[in-house]
């Protein structure tokens, strides 16, 4: 680990990714409000401060937000921890009279952190031994476990193809329905084991990579509440207010690219039509295609090797 990471009860935190570009959009100073609306550790969010911003961090992670808030308390009331999911942004800020019901900038940073992979109880990395448990929020009722030991076969195939890409899919559902015919399967290592059988690795990925991937989807239903995190940042954007998503696979930017797509064209057409219509939505312009991590950032930091940024700005009167 480089010097720049922090230690926290000798786990890893993540460096925040694509840090400088985020701070450049976002330009943090006082006055500015921001909703990290996935705090995490807070390594985005504690940069925002630094810069005299006034941050409302939101995470459904109850052990990420106690550290968080533990690491941040050194900016006092510049920093508003919440508990919850960011598909319920606007209910969450609603319950604090305190806070602004609009914002300047709001930050989306999706998926599970380097820190979550580290805690091998959470159940969410192949490569510790852990329950296949996989919530983000503990209080959810489905865990991994669940599904793999519950789902009909077809049932089992369509979620790894869906939500891993896993072209081995029908192969590793078969063999999880057999395999678990004589015991369930419990604990990620036995998962993994599994599927690193059946399914032998062809690329640098470990052959479990996927079905992980896809499990933790489905656990804590990512794709589902990513248009509602989508829907919940245009009503809390100030006009100009400015919105950036971190994506780290292709099925989370394609919502993303096509969510900002629909809310940037001023017209809408259809060959069916005399001509073309205005559209009811058309809400941001985008300043960049997409951005994407330096050499110097993906050497230093691997995991920002996937990220992809899409950021844009709210129009006036939109």
């Amino acid at each position: 680990m480089s010097a720049e990471e922090h230690a926290a009860g000798g786990d890893r935190i993540h460096l925040p990714v694509l840090l400088d570009e985020i701070l450049a959009f976002f330009a943090p100073a006082p006055g500015v409000w921001v909703i990290d609306g996935t705090l995490g550790f807070g390594g985005h969010s504690e940069r925002f401060l630094e810069r005299g911003a006034s941050v409302i961090g939101v995470d459904q992670d109850p052990e990420a937000l106690g550290m968080a808030q533990e690491r941040l308390a050194v900016h006092g009331d510049h920093f508003y921890p919440l508990a919850g999911n960011a598909s319920q942004l606007t209910n969450l800020l609603a319950t604090h009279a305190t806070l602004p019901s609009q914002v300047d900038a709001i930050l989306f940073d999706l998926g599970v952190s380097s820190w979550q992979l580290d805690q091998a109880h959470r159940g969410f990395s192949f490569q510790s031994e852990g329950p296949l448990d996989m919530r983000m929020d503990p209080s959810g009722t489905t865990t991994a476990a669940d599904l793999v030991n519950g789902l009909e076969e077809a049932e089992l195939a369509h979620l790894l193809w869906a939500f891993g890409e896993e072209r081995a899919s029908r192969r590793i559902a078969r063999a999880i329905v057999n395999s678990r015919e004589t015991q369930s399967l419990q604990t990620t290592k036995a998962l993994a084991d599994l599927v690193s059988r059946v399914s032998p690795k062809k690329s640098r990925i470990h052959p479990a990579t996927r079905t992980f991937q896809a499990l933790r989807i489905a656990v804590n239903r990512e794709l589902e509440v990513l248009p509602e995190m989508l829907e919940q940042a245009m009503s809390l954007l100030k006009p100009g207010g400015k919105l950036a998503v971190i994506s780290f696979h292709s099925l989370e930017d394609r919502i993303v690219k096509r969510f900002l797509r629909e809310r940037s064209q001023a017209e809408l057409d259809d060959p069916t039509w005399p001509s073309p219509k205005p559209n009811p939505h058309y809400q941001v312009d985008l300043p960049h295609k997409w951005l994407k991590a330096t050499e110097e950032e993906a050497a230093r930091n691997p995991r920002a090797r996937s990220a992809k940024l899409r950021v844009a700005i709210r129009r006036p009167n939109s």
